[in-house]
This record gives C-alpha cells, sequence and structure tokens, in this order.
C-alpha cells in the first residue's frame, strides 16, 4: 500500500467553517496543501480575503464566503453554492466557535447562552445534517468536529461553552454510529490549549495565573501552535482514516492525561 496516497487529498472538496483564523485557518491551510479544495465560512470579510489569497497561492480552487453559521436560513445556500463552484463537498470541517467568559451560571445571561450554543452545537448539528445527506447519496464522506478540552472539563467561567463542547462529542458518536453504514466516518478533535486569538486573554492579566496552571498540567511544558492541529485533521480527512469513527483525538501536549 501506498501510505503516502492514503493521505492525498487531490480532487476532494472541504468545508471549514471558521476556517479564516486560529485552528480553524491551519485546517483549512492543511488540507489544500494536501491537494483538497477548500471553501471557507467566516464572518470576517478581510480575514476571509487574507486566506483565500494564502489558499490560492497553493494553487488549489477555494472559496471564503461570509457564512454566520447561527443563520439557519444560510447554510443551505452556503452550502449548494460550494457545490456548484467547487464540486460535491467530500469534507466538513465544523471548527467555527464563541466564548462567553460569563464568570459562571449565576452570571451568564440567557442570551449568551443561547449564541453559544448556536454556534457551537446547534450549527454543528445542522450543517453535518446538509453535509450528511449529500455524502450519503455518494457512499462516502467524512465529518471532522472540533471539540477541546472543556468536551471533558468542567468550567466554572464559560459554562455555555462546556457544556456545548461536551455536547459535541457525544454527537458525534451518535452520527458516526449513523453514518457508519453509508461509509461516512464522524470524528472528533479535542485541541488543548493553543495560542489563537480566542486564548489570547489566559496568557495575559489578570488571568495570567490561569496561564500558569495550563502550563505546569501540560506536560510538553507550552502552549500549541494551530499548525500542530492541521495534522491530524488532514489524516481524518483521508482514506487513512476509513476504518476510524466516532473517535476524539486530543492534541493537547498531554494536557488530559493528568
Amino acid at each position: 500500500m501506498n501510505t503516502r496516497a492514503l493521505f492525498d487529498l487531490t480532487g476532494r472538496v472541504a468545508i471549514v467553517t471558521g476556517g479564516n483564523g486560529g485552528i480553524g485557518r491551519a485546517i483549512a491551510m492543511g488540507l489544500a496543501e494536501a491537494g483538497a479544495a477548500v471553501a471557507v465560512f467566516g464572518r470576517n470579510d478581510d480575514k476571509n480575503e487574507r486566506v483565500l489569497d494564502e489558499l490560492t497561492a497553493l494553487g488549489r480552487h477555494a472559496l471564503a464566503m461570509n457564512v454566520d453559521v447561527t443563520d439557519r436560513d444560510g447554510l443551505e445556500p452556503a452550502f449548494q453554492r460550494v457545490e456548484r463552484e467547487l464540486g460535491e463537498v467530500d469534507i466538513l470541517v465544523n471548527n467555527a466557535g464563541r466564548v462567553n467568559l460569563s464568570g459562571g451560571v449565576l452570571l451568564e445571561h440567557a442570551a449568551d447562552w443561547d449564541r453559544v450554543i448556536d454556534t457551537q452545537l446547534n450549527a454543528v448539528f445542522l450543517l453535518s445534517k446538509l453535509g450528511a445527506a449529500a455524502m450519503v447519496t455518494r457512499r462516502r464522506g467524512k465529518i471532522i468536529n472540533v471539540g477541546s478540552m472543556y468536551s471533558f472539563f468542567g468550567s466554572g467561567l464559560i459554562p455555555s461553552y462546556s457544556a456545548a463542547k461536551g455536547a459535541v462529542i457525544q454527537l458525534t458518536k451518535s452520527m458516526a454510529i449513523e453514518l457508519a453504514p453509508h461509509n461516512i466516518q464522524v470524528n472528533a478533535i479535542a485541541p488543548g490549549w493553543i495560542e489563537t486569538d480566542m486564548t489570547a486573554p489566559v496568557r495575559t492579566p489578570p488571568m495570567i495565573a490561569m496561564n500558569d496552571e495550563i502550563l505546569a498540567r501540560t506536560p510538553a511544558g507550552r502552549w500549541g501552535q494551530p499548525d500542530e492541529i492541521a495534522g491530524t485533521a488532514v489524516y481524518l480527512a483521508s482514506h487513512a482514516s476509513d476504518f476510524v469513527t466516532g473517535a476524539t483525538i486530543c492534541v493537547d501536549g498531554g494536557y488530559s492525561i493528568r
């Protein structure tokens, strides 16, 4: 067997939500470098343009679309545009994220809770439903959901985020069972503490003590970089993972083993 060919995504089409920055951008670039055509869904036009330039510089067909994943009416038209312009979607990466640093359930407003759940969980369900319906007809496909360390550990500061990320792992398992007979694999990546704009507050005062706790707990002794998530995404998007489904792969420098 040609091992290199197992990871070749030439001819595949991928959607990456929240793909214009941080972990999402790294995944989008990794998939493109492996040969895929990539559509990025993001809400910031400037960041969309920058990542589109990066993707096309690799010689790949690409789209960068202004899509709010909480706009339910806009999801199907966005998905259909990708299929019209790039081709049938083979890979869906549900990465778009939002966090509300409320300080706990006693302080979190219901509207803020709803926005986080809509972004982190409901959009995963709705986009996966669209993706799976198309993939079932072709009897192939990969759905990759992005979890978190808070998929496993509770948080007194961001309960809505933690609840959503925990639910994403259970949704991943449930979809994996349902879709396996159709040759569709559904898996999740659980990043550890990665240097992104979302985690920037933890690395600076007044939360610097949390940064120290993270480093002390992480055997690797450092924060991860977004690019360090890309290889796992390529693996889960490729033929190399055709007999892997319902799994959650931690990319965390060992944080979760303590």
